[in-house]
């Protein structure tokens, strides 16, 4: 009996610890994931609207129909990056994500406190290369640090009626996200 015992624990112990190795494993084993689902659509260093999901087609999984959303697919690589986004009459968020997917970074328009959200987003050897003597304080503008040099940013707007998707459509359509 104790022999039976020892045997299921054994296996209860592997089969945890093969289960655990693969969860942890698999997003980077994926090969859909958003960054490249988006690819095809979204050039670099530039904003592009999402289309609206629809039950038979979504460019990523799970995307909610009652927001308007666009990317901006960035690479750091050639310097820092300014992003700005007009805020939408309902609500407009911006969420930060690396290559690999993971959100680093959110913000939206009632954190941000002005119609505008405006950041500059830089990696951590970039920031430390800007002049420590500068007039412009830290206060005046939000630097966003980036721990890759590649990743999306992803921005919505929400729509609260069906009617009012265009608005929100308008709002994103004026967002910016260039080398600078």
């Amino acid at each position: 009996m104790i022999r039976l015992a020892l045997w299921l624990l054994g296996g209860v112990l592997l089969g945890g610890i093969v289960h655990l190795a693969t969860v942890l494993w698999l997003p980077e084993l994926a090969t859909q994931d958003a960054y490249s689902r988006l690819s095809p659509m979204a050039p670099v260093n530039a904003v592009t609207a999402v289309p609206s999901p629809t039950p038979d087609n979504a460019p990523v999984p799970f995307l909610d129909p009652a927001f308007a959303i666009a990317v901006c697919r960035y690479d750091l690589g050639n310097g820092p990056l300014k992003f700005s986004v007009p805020v939408s009459p309902a609500y407009t968020s911006v969420s930060f994500y690396t290559r690999n997917d993971v959100a680093y970074y959110a913000i939206n328009d009632r954190a941000a406190g002005r119609r505008v959200i405006e950041l500059e987003l830089m990696t951590t050897e970039q920031r430390g290369e800007l002049p420590g003597d500068e007039e412009v304080t830290a206060a005046d503008r939000l630097i966003v640090e980036s721990p890759t040099l590649t990743g999306l940013i992803v921005i919505k707007a929400l729509a609260p009626e069906p009617g009012l998707m265009a608005t929100a459509q308008t709002a994103l359509k004026a967002a910016k996200c260039a080398a600078g």
